[in-house]
């Protein structure tokens, strides 16, 4: 594989697929299995990112040799026999209820590499390579451990769309895809994407330790976390309690961050949550059309627990879950409680400031907080497209009423108008012009990826590729995107997602 030039001690060595460095050696057997992945039959690179093969220091591959190296190399064709990649143990609750062990069921964890592109790497030294879908696992049970090419390209779209609109998430390397079939609710193709993150790290981790009884396990499991990613917590009296109030902050910013773009998980179970503060594992998950702070994508979550207007409280739910296993070293369980309780309030700050930007308000103040509230009303009683609605408003400052904006509400068009007449006379020209840079254009709405799917599994990527291009550049309008930007038609299937999606 191409690399870019530079000193033969800081190459990754890609001939074998041994990665230099697998830390989570270093704890301990009982943290992972070792094993080969089973592979693809006659795989072929899809798609890639050249975003995140900078992060890696990877040439992208040009021509036909180097894509059929990388298909065999991220498809686990190809494996270094003394450093076999890794699937990591982990326990969790999932909708609510204890299901035990888990763990990476169809996921290898390859090593870790230095991150060698300063401007992409999130303020983290290294990243974690994982190949998802290249066969079973000791934590399968009772799956295949493949994954298809529609979740798999969801995955990979999905990766790439919310870190170009700038929320903390796992990247996606490239897609690689093979004849194998694989049975879902129909036989579909077998894929494999490839997972950058600097850590895979889930609250599940530290639950299965903790319920299992391992404390000295879970201790080494946090002492190893904390040296890693939370060095400043080793110094604060209760090192377990500082960092349980730090993923609470990063959880409060990142679930406020998901609010703002519409964007919709779908299944925040434990086992599904980052240690880091990051969006991790997409599965059914959605963006919103019309506003509905009930919607939901997956057709698994019949409560409704993991829709839009619950994903703040189902977040803090998990929080109170990694409380929970933390508390053999936490000691107090009144001060896990008191930790755990800040997490409304951030929240809550975090979502007003975004929303205000949002909306061009930049004084926080109980009139400003009131027509925003109103906004959301507005909005969930007109049905109005959220993206579009949030995008379009910068548009009205000046008196004009942009057709696309005014269709939205044309339900109830004394009240929006009367909304927009408080709008212009409180929001301020500097925050109305920044709103551009804070509203996207375009999210990867559910009849874009589904119509990319679509062709795919016939074989076309084009239309996958070109959304892919267009979802890097989500708050600019250009020519080649606007298309993207358009509402799902009037016949467009609603989201009707699963687990396997």
């Amino acid at each position: 594989m191409p690399l870019m030039d530079m000193r033969r001690d800081d190459r990754h060595d890609f001939a074998g697929l041994a990665w230099p460095r697998q830390p989570l050696r270093e704890l301990g057997p009982e943290f992972y299995a070792e094993l080969a992945p089973q592979g693809l039959p006659q795989p072929e690179l899809r798609l890639y990112s050249d975003d995140a093969a900078r992060l890696l220091g990877l040439t992208p591959p040009t021509d036909a040799a180097r894509r059929a190296e990388w298909a065999a190399l991220f498809a686990g064709n190809r494996v270094d026999p003394d450093c076999l990649p890794l699937a990591t143990v982990y326990a969790g609750h999932q909708f609510g209820n204890w299901a035990g062990q888990l763990g990476d069921g169809r996921a290898h964890l390859l090593g870790e590499l230095a991150a060698l592109d300063g401007a992409q790497n999130a303020g983290h030294a290294s990243w974690e390579v994982q190949l998802k879908g290249a066969g079973r696992t000791p934590f399968s049970r009772f799956g295949d451990g493949r994954a298809v090419l529609r979740s798999s390209l969801r995955e990979f779209l999905a990766s790439e769309a919310m870190w170009h609109l700038g929320v903390p998430t796992t990247r996606a390397l490239c897609l690689v895809d093979s004849p194998l079939p694989v049975r879902r609710e129909r036989i579909e193709r077998a894929a494999v994407v490839t997972r950058l993150a600097p850590s895979f790290m889930r609250i599940g981790h530290f639950e299965h330790f903790s319920h299992s009884g391992q404390h000295a396990a879970l201790r080494r499991l946090l002492d190893a976390w904390i040296a890693r990613f939370e060095p400043d917590c080793a110094q604060a009296g209760n090192p377990a309690l500082a960092l349980l109030q730090r993923v609470s902050e990063r959880s409060a910013e990142l679930v406020a961050a998901w609010q703002a773009v519409g964007f919709v998980h779908g299944v925040l179970n434990t086992d599904n949550l980052s240690m880091l503060g990051w969006t991790l594992d997409y599965g059914p998950f959605g963006f919103l059309d019309a506003f509905d702070p009930d919607y939901t994508p997956n057709t698994s979550d019949t409560s409704s627990r993991y829709c839009w207007g619950r994903q703040p409280a189902a977040v803090h739910w998990s929080l109170y879950a990694l409380g929970a296993a933390l508390k053999p070293l936490i000691g107090d369980a009144q001060r896990i409680d008191d930790a755990l309780q800040r997490f409304p309030a951030a929240f809550d700050a975090a979502w007003r400031a975004r929303l205000r930007a949002k909306l061009g308000l930049d004084v926080a103040s109980a009139e400003h907080d009131a027509l925003a509230r109103d906004w959301l009303e507005l909005l969930h009683r007109a049905r109005a497209d959220w993206t579009i609605s949030f995008r379009r408003l910068h548009d009205a400052a000046d008196g004009a009423m942009p057709p696309l904006l005014a269709a939205q509400f044309s339900g109830c068009t004394d009240a929006w108008l009367a909304w927009l007449a408080r709008w212009r006379a409180l929001s301020s020209a500097p925050a109305r012009a920044a709103m551009p840079a804070l509203n996207p254009h375009l999210v990867l709405r559910h009849h874009l990826a589904q119509h990319a799917i679509d062709a795919a599994e016939r074989g076309d990527f084009e239309p996958a590729q070109a959304l892919h291009d267009a979802l890097r550049e989500p708050y600019r309008e250009t020519a080649a995107n606007a298309a993207f930007a358009a509402p799902p038609p009037p016949d467009a299937p609603p989201a009707c997602l699963s687990c396997s999606s």
